[in-house]
């Protein structure tokens, strides 16, 4: 049977919300496992819409390979005339903490001072965004092999004890540190379309994996199924709705979006002052809370697949 969407993925728990949207509503979908897969570019696209759902931090779970695999088959659907949400352009500025800085300075938008590098003495000659500082890699996700580091020394013993950090691709940042009251987080805007979804504040209790998939973050707790190493929080990571966001927040995550090429996307920020805002990530691959949509009043899956029907029933044919 013809499909009318593909799905591309790497990690399976984060889609089975979306397989089941997608199952109820009877949508005639393929799924392809990005780990274990092959295609020929002169026979592709074989449907009209593709979805995107790989992610960066697929090297921490040891599916290191699906990321260029990805890059690859979108580029060459692309090519083929297929419409692929959040496609290459996309997925190459959630690979990149860098190309994110720099979308950011290019809108005007508020950031952290970033220093990508792949020598530490160079960077520390260059660096001037004081101590402490971020530790993150270049191509980053849920949050893998983020540090906090409080000296020039720290840097030096870390990189020495730990040379695999410079995996996968043998760059890393620095970026400057905001305080943030820890009791009210960090922000999280969920966008569909170009238009905002929903806002939550993520109350991190120490971690740095804020993924808001309950595969990898449970309602209360409960065991986690994200396959990447975490630290140990004294307390759970923490969601709520903010139905507050404010209104030039909303606005520059629609420039953000829509920039970047993003169909569905979550753009996070933080607080260091009141009404003062810095917007540090970009999500393509964006895994949506079913009980943050719940508070609003929706199925955020279900959302989804209203956008995803949407556009097969307006170019069946891509």
């Amino acid at each position: 049977m013809r499909s009318d969407l593909v799905v591309l993925y790497e990690h399976p728990e984060w889609q089975k919300p979306l397989w089941a949207a997608l199952d109820r509503r009877g949508v005639r979908y393929a799924a392809l496992d990005l780990k274990r897969a092959a295609f020929d570019p002169d026979a592709v696209p074989t449907a009209p819409l593709y979805f995107n759902q790989a992610s960066p931090s697929a090297y921490v779970r040891g599916n290191t390979r699906a990321v260029p695999l990805a890059l690859s088959l979108m580029r060459s659907l692309e090519l083929g005339g297929a419409r692929v949400l959040n496609g290459s352009s996309a997925f190459l500025l959630e690979l990149s903490k860098s190309a994110q800085a720099a979308l950011l300075h290019k809108l005007g938008i508020p950031h952290p001072r970033s220093l990508a590098f792949n020598d530490p003495e160079t960077a520390l000659e260059q660096w001037t965004g004081g101590w402490p500082a971020l530790l993150k890699p270049e191509q980053g996700g849920s949050g893998a092999r983020m540090f906090l580091l409080e000296s020039p020394d720290e840097l030096r013993r870390l990189l020495r004890d730990q040379p695999s950090l410079w995996l996968p691709d043998h760059l890393l940042l620095l970026q400057e540190y905001f305080q943030v009251d820890a009791a009210r987080g960090i922000v999280r805007m969920e966008f569909l379309g170009g238009r905002l979804l929903y806002a939550m504040r993520v109350v991190s209790n120490g971690a740095f994996n804020l993924c808001p998939s309950e595969a990898c973050n449970p309602e209360g707790g409960g065991v986690s199924r994200c396959e990447v190493p975490a630290q140990a929080p004294a307390k759970p990571v923490e969601f709520y709705p903010f139905p507050e966001v404010p209104a030039n927040a909303v606005t520059m995550g629609e420039k953000i979006v829509a920039s970047g090429g993003l169909d569905v996307g979550g753009i996070e920020y933080l607080e260091p002052a009141e009404g003062r805002q810095i917007f540090y990530d970009v999500n393509a691959n964006s895994n949506l809370r079913s009980p943050i949509g719940q508070a609003f009043g929706f199925d955020p899956f279900e959302r989804v697949v209203d956008y995803l029907t949407g556009l097969i029933e307006r170019h069946p044919d891509a």
